[in-house]
């Protein structure tokens, strides 16, 4: 089987990774917004784990948040011992997998029947200004285009990933925020300080132009402002939840086997295509198609 193409550069993201966690530490409030997030998702579901673990590029935030879990580090190959775990928590780290359904599938297979996985990530829109920014001024500057902000994929794909990875009952989900900054310029600090500045494979080694950099600054500040005299800057957390396949697991209805109409339980007022309402015969008969 042909491995997928290389994304990331492994040696530059744990540089990157190691040099955000010297000194003060990481500035990892996009994590805790994750965590927060995710905890509440958690508390919806009607089990207790006790099994948990983690894949994540931060260890120590993530283990001081759950401090029973095993905490492995988001390699091509995940040390997890397959059917150990009644949950698996993948972390802030999906974005940057080269094999994203790699990881699904080592995860499912670390899971123990009816366990359950909840992937958080950015994706989406995530960092669309600064993508947009430096793609404008390079194209200007340089009558050309360097990758510089990591592909984030669409909620689509990201639901098909779980389908792919084996996963029953898959779910995916968006949740946005917008973080306002001072200036482009300190985003880009922030992004250093979090371990999140480039690390694509196929990215410029060279050093960023001045110019280019200037232009992507005034550009930015130009074309998306915030409140204040502030710019604004978008992410988008995605939300992967799956469950490991079980016999006992509740399965989907066959199409056309309800005994019920959704209207009628909902209280509302069915249409048909050209917005007139339906009478109940037509919509059993719709029922039936």
């Amino acid at each position: 089987m042909d491995r997928p193409p290389r994304l990331t550069d492994r040696t530059a993201l744990a540089a990157h990774r190691a040099r955000a966690c010297r000194g003060g530490g990481p500035e990892l409030f996009l994590h805790r917004e994750a965590l927060s997030e995710l905890q509440e998702r958690l508390s919806e579901v009607n089990r207790s784990f006790t099994k948990p673990a983690i894949v994540t590029g931060f260890p120590a935030f993530w283990a001081e948040a759950f401090p029973d879990a095993t905490v492995v580090a988001d390699t091509d190959l995940l040390d997890l011992e397959p059917g150990a775990h009644d949950l698996v928590i993948h972390a802030m780290a999906l974005h940057w997998a080269d094999d994203p359904v790699g990881q699904l599938v080592q995860a499912r297979r670390a899971l123990v029947e009816d366990g359950l996985l909840l992937a958080v990530s950015f994706a989406g829109d995530t960092l669309r200004e600064l993508r947009i920014s430096f793609a404008e001024a390079e194209s200007r500057l340089r009558g050309g285009l360097s990758p510089r902000v990591a592909p984030m994929g669409d909620l689509r794909d990201l639901g098909g990933l779980l389908q792919r990875a084996g996963f029953a009952l898959p779910v995916a989900d968006l949740s946005p925020r917008q973080v306002d900054y001072a200036t482009p310029l300190h985003l880009m600090r922030e992004l250093r300080a979090m371990g999140e500045t480039n690390a694509l494979d196929q990215r410029d080694r060279r050093p960023l132009r001045r110019d280019v950099l200037a232009a992507t600054l005034d550009l930015y500040a130009t074309e998306f402002p915030g409140d204040n005299g502030r710019v604004r800057a978008t992410f988008q957390f995605a939300f992967l939840t799956g469950w490991a396949p079980s016999e006992n697991q509740p399965q989907p209805m066959r199409p056309g086997s309800a005994s019920h109409r959704l209207a009628d339980a909902l209280g509302t007022v069915e249409f048909d295509r050209d917005m007139n309402p339906m009478t109940d015969s037509a919509a059993a008969d719709k029922g039936d198609d």
